[in-house]
């Protein structure tokens, strides 16, 4: 994206094409802005201007110009019409494909403090979401699980799973145990017990619906699975301790 970009005091020229002429206005003091253009805070004075324009290469020249041309006839015209007038042009860079309008690209990649408190305005509350994220909370007591403050929908069986997982964490629990313990004698579901292949269904489907935190449950290929604990991830724990634990 590109710009023409008029200010004073400073005497700086824009390095145009070989082919175009640049035009270089003589230093002179800069006479106050006409009150009825903007209104002037209390203390201060008007020094210039800024125009934006935006633009690129290739509608530049579907236009019958370039962008050189196009900043030294500003240039020129500014000359013309203020000779003691004081023109700096700088060109605004943007990576390929940055969406938006033109014009306003233009003005962030030239850091306009209006434009970049209006980016600011929509970015943050993206950011503000990010931060929002609370990790997992596996409460044993309620028997739930909460990814970044929503609900998980484990079945009761995902749910034992986990759990089994989680009082022995760090732990890797062959398959074979994981059936005896959450699916042999004692448990209501006898007519579904899973085999070894079996509960690596069970497994899948947890970790599905951990979504982003499905690696808290890694698999030991070979043996089984662990619970391992990360920073973003709190246990709250019930009144019975793990049965690990002496």
């Amino acid at each position: 994206m590109s710009i023409a970009h008029l200010t004073s005091p400073r005497t700086t020229s824009y390095v145009a094409p070989a082919e175009t002429p640049v035009i270089h206005a003589a230093p002179a003091p800069v006479a106050a802005a006409p009150s009825h253009i903007r209104a002037v805070p209390a203390g201060t004075e008007a020094r210039g201007f800024v125009v934006y324009v935006g633009i690129d290469e290739e509608k530049a020249e579907a236009d019958g110009t370039s962008l050189g041309s196009i900043v030294s006839q500003i240039k020129a015209l500014v000359a013309q019409l203020a000779p003691s007038s004081e023109t700096y042009a700088a060109v605004a860079l943007a990576p390929r494909g940055s969406g938006g309008r033109d014009v306003e690209v233009v003005r962030l990649a030239l850091q306009d403090p209006a434009a970049l408190a209006k980016h600011r305005q929509t970015t943050e509350p993206e950011a503000e979401a990010d931060r929002a994220r609370d990790g997992v909370v596996i409460d044993l007591s309620r028997k739930r699980v909460l990814l970044d403050n929503e609900a998980a929908n484990l079945t009761y069986k995902e749910f034992e799973l986990l759990q089994y997982l989680v009082l022995r964490e760090g732990r890797t629990i062959e398959r074979a145990e994981l059936i005896s313990s959450l699916w042999g004698a004692g448990h209501e579901d006898l007519d579904d017990i899973p085999n070894e292949r079996t509960i690596d269904v069970h497994v899948r489907r947890l970790r599905a619906k951990l979504g982003d935190y499905e690696d808290i449950v890694r698999t030991v290929r070979g043996v089984g699975y662990r619970f391992d604990r990360h920073a973003d991830v709190s246990v709250r724990q019930t009144s019975t301790p793990s049965p690990d634990l002496i």
